[in-house]
Order: C-alpha cells, then sequence, then structure tokens
C-alpha cells in the first residue's frame, strides 16, 4: 500500500513538474509573439504610408533612426536592467513608453490626414524607436533568466520558443495588409500601423509586468563604464583579420534596412500601372513580403550544415552573392508575369540575411575570449544593425529620390520613377562589397590548415 501511495504521489508530482514546464514556455512564447509582432505590424509597410503621406523623401530617416538608437539605447538599458531594476519589469516600463509614443504618432496621423509634417510625426516615431530596439535583447534576456531558474538548457530550449516571435511578426504583418479602415483602405497604407503596434506595445507591457521576478544580480567584480558599455570590445580592432571581419560587417550592413524601408512602397506603385493593377501582387504587398520572413524561419536550419561544409568566409560570400539577386530580381520582377521574381528575391532574403547575421554572430564567438564575448556581439550589432544600417537608409534615401518622385494619380499618392535602376544600384553595390570581402578577407580555415602543416 505504501509503494503503491508511493508511486501515485510521483505521478503527482510529475505531472504537476509537467505542467509547470507547459506554462513557463507558453509564457515566453506569448512574450516573443507580442514582442515581434509588434515590430512587424509598421516595420515593411511604414514606407508605403510615408510616401502617401507626402514623406517619401524622409523615408530613409525614419528607418536609419531605428540604426541610431541601437548604437546607445541597449547599452543603457542592460546596465538599468542589470544594476538597479529587474529586467521583466524593464522590459514593461520600456514597452509602455514605446507604445504609447507609437499610439500618439498614429493618433496624428489620423488627425493630421494629408497634413502630416515630418517635424511632429518624426520625434512621436523615433521616442518610440528608442525605447522599443532595447526590448529585442531584454526580452531575450529576460527569457534566458527564466529558463535558467526553471532548469532549462537555454541553448537547446530557446530556439523553438523564439521560432514563436518570427510568427508574431508574420501575423502582424498579414494583420496590417488585409485590415481595411473604414473607407476600405489597407492598414498598410494607413496610421492604422501605428496604431495596431501601439497597441500591441500597451498589452505587452502589462504582459511583461507578470512574468516571473527576473531578479537584479550583483557583480561579482566592478566595472568600469567602458566595460559596462561594451567599449572595450574595440580593442578586437588591433587585430587586422577582425578588423577586416567588422568593416565588412558595416558595408553589409548597409543593406539591411534597404527593402524593409523601400519594397512596399515599389510593389504598391504597379497599383497604378493599368497592367498591373488589380494583381495579387500590386494589392497585397505585404503579404508577399512576408515571404521573406517565411524563408528567414527556415534559412535558420541551414547554417549549422553551410557552416561545417562551406567555412564563414565562404557563408559570407553566400550572403552578399544573395543579396545581388534580392535587390536584382526586383528590379527585374512585376506583380503580372514577373511575380516569380519578386517571389524568389523573398526566398533567398533567407539565405541573405541568416547567413550574414547568425553566422558572423557565430564567428565573432569563436573568435573572442569569454570575457569579452558579450562585448563583441554588441559590436558586431552595433557595425550591423546600429552604424551599417543607418548610413545604408540614408544613402538608399538619396538613391530612391533620384531616381523617384511621388505623383497623385486617381487621388492617391504613389512613389513612381525608375525603380528598375534603384534595385541595379543596390545590386551592383553588394557585388562590388562580395568581390572586396573575396580578395581581402582571409579564410580562417586556410590559416587553420596552414598552421597544421607547419
Amino acid at each position: 500500500m505504501k509503494k503503491y501511495s508511493y508511486i501515485c504521489s510521483r505521478h503527482i508530482i510529475d505531472d504537476i513538474m509537467q505542467t509547470k514546464s507547459a506554462a513557463v514556455r507558453t509564457r515566453l512564447i506569448i512574450m516573443n509573439f507580442l514582442q515581434f509582432a509588434i515590430w512587424g505590424a509598421y516595420l515593411t509597410s511604414m514606407g508605403n504610408y510615408l510616401g502617401k503621406a507626402g514623406l517619401g523623401e524622409n523615408i530613409g530617416w525614419f528607418y536609419s533612426m531605428q540604426g541610431i538608437v541601437s548604437i546607445f539605447m541597449p547599452a543603457i538599458i542592460g546596465i538599468i536592467a542589470d544594476k538597479f531594476m529587474p529586467a521583466q519589469k524593464v522590459l514593461s516600463l520600456c514597452h509602455g513608453i514605446a507604445g504609447v509614443a507609437m499610439l500618439a504618432a498614429g493618433y496624428y496621423g489620423m488627425t493630421a490626414g494629408a497634413s502630416v509634417e515630418f517635424g511632429i510625426l518624426f520625434p512621436l516615431y523615433s521616442l518610440s524607436v528608442a525605447f522599443f530596439m532595447p526590448t529585442i535583447a531584454l526580452s531575450n534576456s529576460v527569457a534566458y533568466s527564466i529558463l535558467e531558474d526553471n532548469g532549462y538548457d537555454t541553448v537547446r530550449d530557446f530556439p523553438p520558443i523564439r521560432v514563436f516571435g518570427t510568427i508574431g511578426f508574420i501575423c502582424s504583418m498579414l494583420f496590417v495588409n488585409f485590415m481595411r479602415d473604414g473607407d476600405g483602405v489597407q492598414f498598410q497604407s494607413t496610421y492604422w500601423q501605428f496604431l495596431t503596434s501601439g497597441f500591441l506595445g500597451l498589452v505587452l507591457m502589462l504582459y511583461a509586468f507578470t512574468l516571473p521576478n527576473c531578479p537584479v544580480k550583483a557583480a561579482k567584480e566592478k566595472k568600469s563604464i567602458a566595460d559596462a558599455l561594451g567599449l572595450k570590445a574595440f580593442t578586437l580592432f588591433k587585430n587586422k583579420d577582425m578588423a577586416v571581419f567588422f568593416i565588412f560587417s558595416m558595408l553589409l550592413g548597409v543593406a539591411l534596412q534597404i527593402t524593409n524601408g523601400y519594397a512596399n512602397p515599389f510593389i504598391t506603385s504597379f497599383k497604378a500601372i493599368p497592367e498591373f493593377a488589380g494583381t495579387f501582387g500590386a494589392e497585397n504587398a505585404n503579404a508577399l513580403i512576408s515571404i521573406s520572413q517565411v524563408s528567414e524561419t527556415l534559412g535558420i536550419l541551414l547554417i549549422p550544415f553551410a557552416m561545417k561544409r562551406f567555412g564563414i568566409k565562404n557563408v559570407m560570400l553566400i550572403a552578399m552573392i544573395a543579396w545581388v539577386f534580392r535587390f536584382g530580381l526586383f528590379g527585374l520582377g512585376d506583380p503580372g508575369a514577373g511575380v516569380w521574381m519578386f517571389i524568389l528575391s523573398m526566398i533567398v532574403y533567407g539565405v541573405a540575411f541568416d547567413f550574414f547575421n547568425i553566422s558572423g554572430s557565430l564567428y565573432v564567438n569563436q573568435k573572442t575570449t569569454e570575457d569579452i564575448r558579450s562585448s563583441a556581439q554588441g559590436l558586431f550589432m552595433l557595425m550591423t544593425n546600429g552604424l551599417g544600417a543607418s548610413i545604408g537608409m540614408i544613402g538608399a534615401q538619396a538613391v530612391v529620390n533620384g531616381f523617384t518622385h511621388t505623383e497623385d494619380i486617381g487621388g492617391v499618392i504613389y512613389t513612381m520613377g525608375d525603380w528598375s535602376t534603384v534595385w541595379y544600384i543596390f545590386a551592383g553595390y553588394a557585388l562590388l562589397v562580395a568581390i572586396l570581402f573575396a580578395l581581402i578577407f582571409k579564410d580562417p580555415r586556410k590559416d587553420t590548415a596552414s598552421a597544421r602543416k607547419d
């Protein structure tokens, strides 16, 4: 009888533990879903709205602001979460500020109508992204802390949870693509995308506040301000190979946000061309672009094989060539008979983005010591998503403005012009970077093989 009772008790305990395990995973899945749904509501469609609101010439400034704030805000917010306030509360506070600011941007767009002013919309948007961008890394930190406190292996258990972030991004993109306002206009072309993002931000603000506590951990040793801000990693530039790697990371980072800013207004412009008006691609640019995010998810699965088979240099080259195709196919395609080129461009994006970002991060991890590894990862992100992306969007804005113009067609403003030349210029840039990288960057595998022979 005692043995039977013991067995029953063990089963009850196991059931409780499994239920708790499922609850932890579910909570983090919801957090990641909302985290990236907030971003997906406007990231790929904001350029379309700005063009129609008469701010098409300033699209680059809006997207470059994400990179500019990424240079310093994650470090500042990270210090607060490390030293002064539990991470889940900092996450909640950041989403609260970002959500309110984005709602204010949407409300201003709604009240201003066709008289939207850059000087009002841009500061509201900038305030929002200044507090949103740090939450990308902060949400990861919260997830790691909660998983570790519950006995999980973060390397094994976090990726399946993180995938739901990409799913949230895609769902949000599709929502603003197919939802329409009272006038029958898609959210992807209006201020409603900002309102959607702001609302989701406030939902995550409330939700994050209820997450398990991630207590502030006292540092074992006193760190300098330079260490806290990750500035120690800049010593890596003393190593020639790492300096070359980081410089090329910045050069390729130039390409990262270009299609997020300009793909939607480019594809939507075909609605003004009678031959393509009414086609699925022209009418549903965001839905078409969402294939890129699906491809990005699948591209991650190829990285372990590619890194083992080809090595970091060839994997990075594959990414650079993929960017050439990403841009070139946009220049050649159309939403009619040539829509297959758009779809292929979306599929190629998974390789272009993942093979660069993730393989680059793995290379940094392999080439740095443990005491500087986190700072080195921050430096990699600064060079790519900070400096590179910011410079890229400002440069892209100049190119697009030089070859396109806004035009009122049937009461709707479209960005028209020589889009093909625009995309060919971007493709040419990516090809030039690839050639220079192939000639200058040394393959670490060859150095290792040479050392073994010696």
